[in-house]
Parts: structure tokens; sequence; C-alpha cells
């Protein structure tokens, strides 16, 4: 059985290793509305790519020099190993809301879909 062109075996090898190494952090502010939405769409996302057992750590930005220390993107941001899943260039951050472009438009938060395409392309680069 293949998944995106390698055999599922293989696939299934590569998400026991990630488990071990992967590390996911969600950034937010709390005022933010979306980032629930978003921590739920990743759950989702992660069980449904058969990560069962990762830890999702929360990192709450709380003022301006978070922002900067962490390169904050916007409320709600997702760290795999460090690294945003949507990356952008840019030279100031700061405390704000989050836009991703879904499949149904602009949403505050990524589709389960979305998370689990960025999951996939994780999994099939290690």
């Amino acid at each position: 059985m293949w998944l995106n062109g390698k055999p599922k075996s293989t696939y299934i090898e590569r998400q026991l290793l990630i488990m071990a190494e992967l590390k996911i952090e969600l950034l937010y502010f709390e005022d933010c509305p979306h980032w629930v939405y978003g921590l739920e769409n990743l759950n989702s996302a992660l069980k449904d790519e058969g990560l069962h057992d990762v830890d999702v750590q929360l990192v709450l930005i709380n003022n301006e020099e978070d922002a900067r220390k962490e390169k904050f993107l916007g409320s709600p941001s997702f760290h795999f190993n460090g690294e945003d899943l949507w990356p952008e260039e840019r030279t100031s951050f700061q405390i704000a809301c989050r836009v991703y472009h879904t499949e149904d438009g602009l949403q505050g938060y990524p589709s389960v879909d979305m998370l689990r395409e960025q999951i996939r392309a994780i999994i099939l680069q290690s």
C-alpha cells in the first residue's frame, strides 16, 4: 500500500521516529479568539496522521518583547521543532491575530486538512 508515493510501512516507521523527536508548539496570546479552534484542529490532524501520543506545548505570548523573542507571526502560530508551519519573511513581530488562507476563505486558524498536509510533509521529509 502506498501513501504520497512512498510505501505505507515506510511512512509508519517515520511516524514512530518523529513522535520520539517532535516538539510541537502552539503560540498564542490570551485574547485571541481563534487559538482554541487552532488547537482543536491541530489535535485532530495529529490523530488523523496516527500521532496520538505527541504533546502540544502552549506558548503564551504576553507582550511585544515575547513576540520579538519568539518571532511571533500572529495567533495562533504552529511550530514544529522550532519552525513555523507557514513561515513568512518579517523584520518586526507583534501581538496580533493571524489569518490563514483556507479552502473556505480567510480564517483565523488553519483547517484540519491544511495541518494534515503540513504534518505529512514533515514526516515525508524526515
